[in-house]
């Protein structure tokens, strides 16, 4: 028993170290996505502050107030807030605003998602709801749910969050490549850097956002280490300024110094306040990055390697300038001039790098929350690319990377100094910590269970301070502050229409499907001829019949043997699991052929190509049949309600038990079909054929009619799959009102007509397709 209970417990220890090395493993690599914003800051945020609204004094409250603002704000913000409170507000392991959006949703049973069903709530990610156990929590969630204002609410205080990052995406990289370059001005005469500063910062901009195609994860690896020995290069430097020049500088720690700071400068200090606020961009990335690493991983990278680095790198350049601020000089250089002058220029080559890593990092973010809003229907569908096979969530828009170029470019050329470009970047980065900390007073009620006094304090709390810094980037409005605020405007213009278009066109699509009833009646034969194969229709719809339909059997009365009503949805969790991918069912009696499919995907999940897919469907409905659903279905008298009994069925992957699907291809004569399709050649002609076969399990037994039905769902696969594709074009009533008819007749349309098609449409081949028009009247 000894040596059992030791050989346990060596075990449990190897588990414990295993777990250990994965936990500081992911908190290393941690460094070079989640804080290479974070880590760059110090090249800006002194030379932002005392740009043009402090200036010094013989007694260094200036400096040592600025220096206690910096220390207190990174302590607060970043280390408070999103470490030790934020960071467990995760959807599922996913964080950023459109996490904390959809976790809100799920708990107060509201969507932006127009084709809710009920059955999305029996995913395994999605069973995290607990009702309020307050009356406050649940009285906030029935007004949710009652009143549609709200609901918009909440959702245009998530695009907004979401529009200031994608400004955010723009403005990063823009003032970290151009205050790392503006090291070039202590190695050249005033009269050449400002010619070679803008062009150098545009070059390198250029290389990073045309390098972006490739993907990060060929030279991922080396992220990493350039933003640690940043860290530690920066960290190195301000302890030897702290030793060389002013070892009291910690005294500046007080808040004391804050006090007397904003009591000396008045005006001045609170506007230079939008220049201290840029000490913690980056630190949503925190949150944002979360479904990358984990909460324990980033909490480590931050309070031992983050934090430290750069508390001692603000006191080591304050302690540089409290003994050189009589030269007016030296504020308007900024952090180089802290550097010893024998190690500037490889300090200036390791700040390119960690401003470059920084960038990637910030676009990379950009990306990804586009496409969480493109996959919750509150933007417009474009080409998402995944550059890697092996890493998830590396992926690359090619529509929006150009965009952010040019408007990078613009603002690097038009700005041309720091101080604009950071009163631009402190503005986006303070409204995106504001939506943040509105949305997480909500779910501290409504998600955590938590009494509306600890709601009350958090926002309370954390609100004020970042009011202040909002107060004093927005009184910068007319120096750059308004950069953010233009694009955050035009882009949620675009997404509310976007937003507004798609609901629009559901609504429309729900009050005009056909009636089940009427296409039962037409009779086991349905009146129509039916040909080989298979008819996929693609339907927002998850029940009834679509419009579409009824359009196409109107003007072509034919359809496939086979035909499946596909409609592929995101729902408001970040992963769907394989096993809970497809939801089946059958239309009408089984004789008839007629099947719906929901395809579910998480707004994090990435959609399978074109083959994978048809195959996964195809198996998907096989299963659903060998399962003996379809006679639970056939039997239903109520045929209105045949599409809410439907079947949760799996990938291929996922269910080893299940059926699978084998394709051969083999020599085959002119005569081929079952007795209901025979199709007769005049010349017998040899030729090759694709087979299909189903791999089915020993048991259970199948009956005979499963086997029928199984038998002309190959027959129906070998034969083809043909795609009927909507094209709907949406115009507004007439007497709509002036904004209905510009928002559907142009925005929405121009939108429509400029995005990508559905992504699993995007490779099937014209030959296999078939578009069928309609006008929409909404």
């Amino acid at each position: 028993m000894d040596l059992e209970s030791e050989s346990y417990q060596n075990q449990a220890n190897n588990n414990k170290r295993r777990s250990w090395r994965t936990v500081l493993s992911l908190a290393f690599q941690s460094l070079g996505v989640v804080y290479g914003d974070l880590s760059t800051s110090p090249l800006y945020v002194y030379k932002s502050t005392f740009a043009e609204d402090i200036a010094h004094s013989d007694t260094n409250e200036e400096i040592y107030g600025v220096l206690s603002f910096v220390f207190w704000t990174l302590t607060l913000i970043p280390l408070l807030k999103y470490v030790f409170i934020v960071l467990q507000a995760d959807d599922n392991g996913e964080g950023g605003t459109f996490a904390l959006y959809s976790l809100l949703c799920r708990h107060a049973r509201v969507s932006s998602l127009p084709n809710y069903q009920v059955a999305d709530q029996d995913l395994s990610d999605y069973k995290n709801h607990v009702p309020p156990n307050s009356v406050v929590g649940s009285g906030i969630r029935n007004m949710l749910e009652r009143h549609g204002v709200l609901q918009k609410l909440l959702l245009v205080l998530a695009l907004i969050g979401t529009c200031m990052v994608i400004g955010d995406g723009v403005l990063t990289p823009a003032i970290s490549v151009f205050s790392a370059v503006s090291g070039l001005e202590l190695s050249m005469s005033k009269e050449h850097h400002k010619y070679v500063e803008v062009p150098v910062a545009c070059i390198i901009l250029i290389c990073l956002f045309s390098l972006q195609h490739y993907g990060t994860h060929r030279v991922g690896f080396l992220f990493a280490p350039i933003v640690m020995t940043w860290l530690l290069c920066i960290s190195t430097i301000g302890v030897y300024n702290i030793f060389r020049w002013n070892h009291h500088v910690y005294r500046a720690l007080s808040p004391y110094y804050m006090y007397e700071f904003l009591k000396k400068t008045q005006t001045e200090g609170w506007m230079s306040l939008g220049g201290i606020l840029l000490c913690i961009t980056g630190s949503e990335a925190m949150f944002a990055d979360l479904g990358h690493f984990s909460q324990l991983s980033i909490k480590i990278a931050f309070t031992s390697m983050v934090y430290p680095a750069l508390v001692l790198a603000y006191m080591g350049q304050a302690a540089f300038l409290s003994q050189h601020h009589f030269d007016k000089n030296y504020h308007h250089i900024g952090f180089y001039v802290s550097v010893p002058e024998k190690l500037r220029w490889p300090v200036l080559i390791i700040a390119v790098l960690a401003a470059v890593v920084g960038s990637q990092a910030i676009i990379t973010g950009t990306f990804s929350i586009i496409k969480q809003c493109s996959a919750l229907g509150c933007f417009p569908r474009v080409k998402i690319v995944h550059t890697s096979s092996k890493f998830h969530g590396q992926i690359y828009i090619p529509e929006i990377n150009w965009i952010l170029m040019i408007l990078c470019l613009a603002v690097t050329i038009g700005f041309r100094d720091t101080r604009r470009l950071g009163n631009a970047s402190g503005l986006a980065v303070i409204t995106v910590m504001l939506v943040t900390t509105c949305l997480m007073s909500l779910v501290i009620v409504l998600c955590w269970n938590r009494s509306i006094f600890w709601a009350i304090c958090f926002v309370v709390f954390f609100g004020a301070i970042e009011a202040l810094y909002f107060s004093a980037s927005l009184i910068k409005f007319l120096e750059g502050a308004w950069v953010p605020v233009a694009l955050s405007f035009v882009f949620l213009v675009i997404m509310y229409v976007w937003h507004y278009g798609t609901i629009k066109k559901f609504e429309f699509e729900m009050h005009n499907k056909v009636s089940l009833n009427w296409l039962l009646n037409l009779g086991p034969s349905l009146g129509i001829v039916r040909v080989r194969g298979m008819g996929i229709i693609h339907t927002e719809l998850v029940s009834g019949i679509p419009a579409i339909f009824s359009h196409f059997v109107t003007n072509v009365p034919a359809f496939h043997q086979v035909l499946v009503f596909l409609c592929v949805k995101s729902v408001p969790v970040p992963h769907v699991r394989p096993e809970e991918r497809f939801l089946v069912g059958q239309i009408g009696p089984k004789e008839y052929r007629l099947y719906r499919c929901i395809v579910r995907y998480g707004y994090r999940d990435i959609h399978k190509d074109d083959v994978e897919f048809e195959n996964d469907l195809v198996c998907s409905i096989a299963e659903f049949i060998r399962s003996g659903n379809t006679e639970l279905n056939a039997s239903n008298e109520d045929v209105e309600k045949e599409d809410d009994k439907m079947t949760v069925v799996g990938t291929r992957s996922a269910d080893a038990a299940g059926i699978g699907m084998r394709e051969d291809s083999e020599e085959y004569e002119c005569t081929v079909g079952t007795s209901r399709h025979k199709e007769i050649l005049s010349l017998p002609v040899t030729q090759r054929k694709k087979r299909v076969r189903f791999v089915v399990p020993e048991s259970p037994k199948i009956n005979t009619g499963a086997k029928e039905e199984l038998a002309e769902l190959m027959e129906a696969r070998e034969a083809g799959i043909a795609y009927i594709l909507g094209n709907t074009y949406m115009r507004a009533k007439q007497g709509s009102s002036l904004t209905r008819r510009f928002a559907i007749n142009y925005g929405y349309e121009f939108l429509r007509r400029n995005s990508r098609t559905a992504t699993y449409a995007v490779t099937i081949p014209h030959a296999s397709s078939l578009e069928v028009g309609m006008i929409y009247h909404v």
